[in-house]
This record gives structure tokens, C-alpha cells and sequence, in this order.
């Protein structure tokens, strides 16, 4: 039987206590730059420990709300909102140009990409910022959103599920406030993310099951057990001839 390959990604350079544990374990990562987390000396910092480990490397950015840490809606106006996320997505890529290193696509954080998922007027904003970076990336989004339908016929998308979030049966996250948002349990969590991988089918929060083709799984770094959660998928997967991508 041959060796398939999962894509795992991870939003990193976010102030966490566990990028150097995780990031050997990932296939990419999404380096917050400067929105919601992150400076030029953690945005250099966690490059640096992508390129040590030979992961991918993104731009991550969100609202410029370091308060909210991005995850709430923000009231801003579409030049502001153009600006900061340029200024963000090329103040990392000029760190990686330093480094000799490039990035390799971009993914909003938190409520920009919730926005950007629903919202056709967000999801407009943020590909104008994109396009103002002239720098031709794939853009990591959810299947049937709002950006996908945007940019469907113009750029390469990178359908994305969560490997430690339930849906509902729209495909939209349950919110973070609601108790079963998180999945945090290790074999939860594989099962989840297998049966995404290997049958195209998703359990949504209602119990109904959802047709899906993700091309990469995002387990997020501020999961308590987030370390622990990817050294069991790293077996399990494994065990089922399946192997973490790597560069």
C-alpha cells in the first residue's frame, strides 16, 4: 500500500509558548505579522525556526486589534484595512527575502477570515490588499466561502479544514464561545481529521455528515494540548500509512 501524504499548518509567531515543539511536527506555518500578534523580532524569529525545520511559510494577517487579538469583528475602512494588511504581508516577506527564504501563501487570522468567508464586500477588501502585493500566492480559505468564489478563476486556493474546531452543517465554525467549539481530545481529534482526509466526509456539531475536500488541516497553536494532539496524529496517521508532508 503506498504512503499518502497529509498537509498539516499552523498559525505561529503568535506569542505561544510551543512553536519550537510544533513546528517540526507541520507541513506549513502562518506567521502572525503584526495585526493581531507578532513584530519584525517574533516574525524573524519564527521564519528563522521554519526554515530550520524546512516548513512552508505564510503570511498571517488579520484586523490590526492586538487587544481582541483579531477575533472580533472590527469596524475599519476599506483603505485602512488595504494598508494594514499590505504593510503585514510585506513586512514578512521582506524578513524572508532577508533570510533567503519566500513565502509560500497567505492566510487571514480570526475574524478577517471569518468575514472574508461570508462577507463578498470583506472578502473583496482583502484580495485588493493581496493583489496590491503583486506577490501571486495561493490563498489558504474554506471550501464554498465568499473569497473562494472570488478568486476561484484568477488564483490557486488551498481548501483548509480545522483539525480542533467543530462546524456546523454550513461549513461555518461554531463560535468560540460556545462550549463544544474546540476539539481537544487527541483521539477526537484524529477521527475528526481522518475522516476528512480519507473519506471526504465531516460530522458537523448537529451530527450531520458533510461532504469536503480539504487540501490542508490547521490545529491551532493556542490549543492547550496542541503539542500532544500532533504527536498522536503523527502516529496514528502513520499507522494508516499516512505521512505528514514536509518540504
Amino acid at each position: 500500500m503506498y504512503l499518502k501524504y497529509i498537509h498539516i499548518n499552523c498559525d505561529l509567531g503568535e506569542g505561544g509558548e510551543y512553536d519550537s515543539q510544533l513546528m517540526p511536527l507541520i507541513s506549513a506555518c502562518n506567521i502572525a505579522c503584526g495585526g493581531h500578534a507578532g513584530d519584525v523580532k517574533t516574525m524573524t524569529k519564527t521564519l528563522l525556526l521554519a526554515k530550520e525545520n524546512k516548513v512552508e511559510i505564510g503570511a498571517h494577517p488579520s484586523y490590526p486589534d492586538k487587544e481582541n487579538f483579531g477575533r472580533v469583528s472590527m469596524k475599519i475602512s476599506e483603505e485602512n484595512l488595504i494598508i494594514s494588511i499590505i504593510n503585514q504581508i510585506l513586512s514578512l516577506h521582506k524578513i524572508a527575502q532577508e533570510h533567503g527564504e519566500i513565502l509560500t501563501h497567505i492566510k487571514p487570522h480570526g475574524a478577517l477570515y471569518n468575514d472574508a468567508a461570508k462577507d463578498k464586500n470583506i472578502a473583496e477588501i482583502v484580495l485588493k490588499a493581496i493583489d496590491k502585493c503583486s506577490l501571486n500566492l495561493p490563498i489558504y480559505c474554506p471550501e464554498n466561502s465568499a473569497i473562494f468564489h472570488l478568486i476561484k478563476d484568477k488564483k490557486k486556493v488551498v481548501f483548509e479544514a480545522f483539525a480542533d474546531r467543530a462546524y456546523h452543517p454550513d461549513l461555518s465554525l461554531v463560535s468560540r464561545t460556545k462550549p463544544n467549539a474546540l476539539i481537544t481530545e487527541k483521539e477526537e481529534v484524529f477521527t475528526h481529521v481522518f475522516s476528512m482526509f480519507c473519506e471526504g466526509k465531516l460530522r458537523s456539531e448537529n451530527g450531520e455528515i458533510i461532504s469536503v475536500n480539504p487540501n490542508t488541516f490547521c490545529l491551532h497553536s493556542d490549543t492547550p494540548n496542541s503539542v500532544e494532539i500532533l504527536q498522536y496524529l503523527t502516529e496514528e496517521l502513520l499507522k494508516n500509512n499516512i505521512k505528514i508532508a514536509r518540504k
